[in-house]
């Protein structure tokens, strides 16, 4: 059982990561190989100490370079689901439970806003995870919403399994061309009696589904952890980055503003310190 899991590759996420492995703790790292696309989106950053006036490129080019000195690389899996333990945690990335006794939530702000009927329909027939649940709907009719490029290969997987796939992409150069997706205006709801059993489009369409998965960056931290305690987008933490869950501790964005590098950084060192001196004391 590692001692940590780390769900986020941004500055925050990285700065914990560096720190646990100075200590030589044993942790599982999840998030995108290429870190954070915010930052390498970045046209250029003044304020982020000792770099100088530096494109957003150049900055997650020197983060990756320094994971890499450090034998560092995080796995690319979507955590969507975190359970509490008895004295530690469980936490499904993809298709695989984990074990860890303390969990570092830098996944970053989650600003997409939540479907109607989404957190109510979560397990009975609304899913985050194409390679757990997908099996489920061999044969059957599903919705997909995909968020970005990268999850492309998961409407793949899901095409090779469902009988029709309704496909919506919340980016505009999907190029997904397959004879059983048929591509769709954006999704208002979804909707249903025990189970999902259609969704509703902005443009009024009812489209009957016996399925929506929801393929997105990031789980919205109270549906990922029910009973987190949240400020709107943001996780709730004091100034050891703990949260109200014993062992959960959050850095970065997620935890409110402003949404700055060395603020996500700091906040990282403190969090790997504070999980320290927490499994010191379990």
């Amino acid at each position: 059982m590692p001692d940590t899991v780390i769900v986020g590759s941004g500055p925050a996420g990285l700065s914990a990561a560096i720190n646990l492995k100075l200590h030589e703790k044993d942790f599982a790292w999840f998030g995108s190989p290429d870190f954070s696309d915010k930052v390498e989106k970045s046209e250029k950053i003044a304020n982020y100490p000792g770099a100088g006036l530096i494109s957003g490129a150049e900055l997650n080019a020197r983060f990756l370079a320094h994971a890499k000195e450090m034998g560092l690389e995080p796995v690319d899996k979507k955590v969507t689901n975190v359970m509490p333990g008895d004295g530690m945690l469980m936490i499904l990335a993809d298709n695989e439970v984990y074990e860890a006794k303390t969990l570092l939530l830098a996944g970053g702000v989650v600003t997409a806003k939540s479907y109607e009927g989404e957190e109510e329909f979560l397990g009975r027939g609304v899913s985050y995870c194409a390679t757990c649940d997908g099996f489920l709907y061999k044969g059957k009719t599903i919705a997909v919403f995909c968020g970005a490029k990268r999850y492309e290969h998961e409407v793949e997987y899901l095409a090779g399994i469902a009988e029709k796939v309704y496909l919506s992409a919340g980016y505009p150069d999907c190029a997904l061309d397959l004879p059983n997706v048929e591509k769709i205006t954006p999704i208002k709801a979804v909707q249903g009696g025990m189970k999902v059993t259609q969704i509703l489009l902005h443009n009024a369409a009812e489209i009957p589904v016996d399925g929506l998965f929801i393929l997105r960056s990031a789980v919205a931290p109270a549906t990922l952890l029910p009973g987190l305690a949240t400020d709107g987008p943001h996780i709730v933490v004091n100034r050891n980055q703990e949260t109200n869950i014993p062992g959960v501790f959050a850095a970065g964005d997620c935890t409110g503003r402003p949404y700055q590098i060395a603020k996500a950084v700091g906040e990282g060192n403190v969090a790997a310190h504070a999980m320290l001196e927490y499994m010191a004391g379990n």
